[in-house]
């Protein structure tokens, strides 16, 4: 981890709590929050239903909340979709874009990204956007061509100047509730090699560009990815539903 890029710790709920379920997890999280924020970003992404109650319970405890998905569109009849104004109404002011499951289950595609990224920035929204390959692919030896793909075709229409402001969860498709977790050195070798994939575009931008790992993280390894020299943080699926737990990756995110 780089002193030179504040770290950012973001919980993707998935489909998981009801409003009620927020509430509580909020209560258990808040009590700690405000201290590991001081040096930390820390993110909530919470379903559709809950995101107005977690952004409001977060308010002065220096958590930021997002979304986790958003169309590229203001308004118009996509149904079943929710745009930028929406969430900004909403209180989030970030939102997961490209997640593994989205791409694998729902048939969201590199060309639609590249229309959501610069959308959500312009929206004033943080976009933070998955990457990764299958286990087919590492196996085949086709992780360098999937996230060249990914990075290059996400980005394509995000000027040079914003590209630092996105921030991109690297989250190995074989490691997602399975598990399994790159070793330390996958996860280096991964998220070097997207970060050099900005810096073809521009290197300050790389040198700023943060970078977090996903993929089964937990307080008993979160520690050990964090310190990586080009890890910026995590994005935490299942142990991010629990307060104590995902306070104890945040925590481990401090410089």
């Amino acid at each position: 981890m780089s002193a030179e890029r504040r770290p950012l710790v973001a919980a993707n709920w998935k489909m998981n709590k009801t409003t009620g379920e927020a509430q509580e997890f909020m209560r258990g999280f808040l009590p700690g929050a405000a201290a590991v924020a001081e040096d930390v970003d820390v993110v909530l992404c919470p379903p559709f239903t809950a995101l107005r109650t977690v952004a409001q319970m977060a308010q002065g405890a220096g958590v930021r909340v997002g979304a986790q998905n958003m169309h590229e569109e203001d308004a118009g009849a996509f149904t079943g979709e929710v745009s930028a104004p929406m969430l900004l109404e909403l209180g989030a002011d970030a939102v997961v874009l490209g997640h593994s499951e989205r791409r694998q289950h729902f048939g969201e595609t590199d060309a639609a990204l590249a229309r959501k990224v610069p959308k959500a920035l312009d929206a004033g929204l943080l976009p933070i956007l998955c990457v990764g390959e299958t286990e087919e692919e590492r196996e085949a030896g086709e992780t360098e061509r999937k996230l060249r793909h990914q990075v290059q075709s996400d980005l394509a229409a995000v000027d040079a100047g914003r590209l630092a402001e996105v921030v991109i969860a690297y989250e190995p498709i074989w490691a997602i509730g399975t598990g399994k977790t790159a070793t330390p050195g996958q996860a280096q070798a991964a998220i070097a090699f997207v970060r050099a994939l900005v810096g073809d575009r521009d290197q300050g931008a790389a040198r700023s560009v943060r970078i977090l790992y996903g993929g089964s993280v937990d307080p008993g390894n979160a520690a050990e990815l964090m310190a990586l020299e080009d890890v910026d943080g995590a994005l935490v699926g299942g142990a991010s539903l629990d307060p104590e737990r995902f306070l104890s990756i945040a925590a481990a995110a401090r410089p």
